[in-house]
């Protein structure tokens, strides 16, 4: 991954700060009006969005003058940029409440853990296991959000309820050392899901169950704030099946 200037990294996490919260392409003129502590011109800032382009990091849709985040911005924003926004504790509570009386049957508590998931992070929360068993909560998110407007970006995302197997190998497959794992459906080489996001914890029962929770998004996840989310409610799982 080419490696950036500090002033280069300040601008990247602008960018995607604003992306994530408009869900539309970013121009300088916008960067240079809601982030004046940059304190560049926007003709600098074209300037380096242009290098950033250059360097992999944005793109310019064809309907738009201005740029979006790749792949590749993302993982370096999760990475290197953002900061996590822990859970406060009663948010802790609240969620350990909610699936507290399903924790000794294992198909409720995944449909209750997947529901609080969905109904916590506004997306589609899946849970599936090894053996198959695959649980869904949240699907009329999706609807809400603007990237799945375009008919056929919505039914790709649909899709994958009933090409069960496909979405269990997204969320089971395992790379790296990380709890959570962002996967991009660009990374995936599935190009109706380009504009998709994959958040996945792995678990592991003490009857040697194994799955992974998770949801699954646009691109632009308020990732600082969902990550804590999948991570919490994903331990709160194996805590509570780890008593039986």
């Amino acid at each position: 991954m080419p490696t950036l200037t500090d002033r280069e990294s300040e601008l990247l996490k602008a960018i995607i700060d604003e992306y994530i919260d408009s869900a539309e392409a970013i121009g300088s003129e916008t960067v240079e009006k809601k982030y004046p502590k940059l304190g560049v011109s926007p003709a600098t800032i074209r300037n380096e969005m242009v290098k950033l382009a250059k360097l992999g990091y944005l793109r310019q849709p064809h309907t738009s003058a201005g740029r979006v985040p790749t792949p590749q911005a993302m993982k370096f924003y999760i990475d290197q940029l953002m900061k996590e926004k822990q859970m406060s504790t009663a948010e802790e509570v609240a969620v350990k409440d909610q699936i507290w009386d399903y924790r000794n049957e294992m198909d409720k508590l995944l449909r209750e853990a997947t529901h609080t998931l969905a109904e916590k992070t506004k997306t589609m929360a899946v849970a599936t296991t090894d053996e198959g068993d695959i649980y869904f909560s949240g699907i009329a998110n999706i609807l809400d959000m603007p990237e799945f407007y375009d008919i056929e970006a919505t039914r790709a995302v649909l899709s994958l309820i009933d090409e069960v197997t496909q979405l269990q190998e997204i969320f089971l497959r395992k790379e790296g050392e990380e709890d959570v794992q962002v996967i991009f459906g660009e990374e995936l080489g599935m190009e109706p899901l380009r504009s998709c996001g994959f958040i996945t914890a792995r678990f592991q029962t003490g009857t040697q169950k194994r799955g992974a929770l998770g949801i699954v998004g646009p691109t632009r996840l308020n990732y600082p704030y969902v990550i804590p989310v999948v991570r919490y409610v994903n331990d709160l799982l194996i805590d509570l099946v780890r008593q039986w």
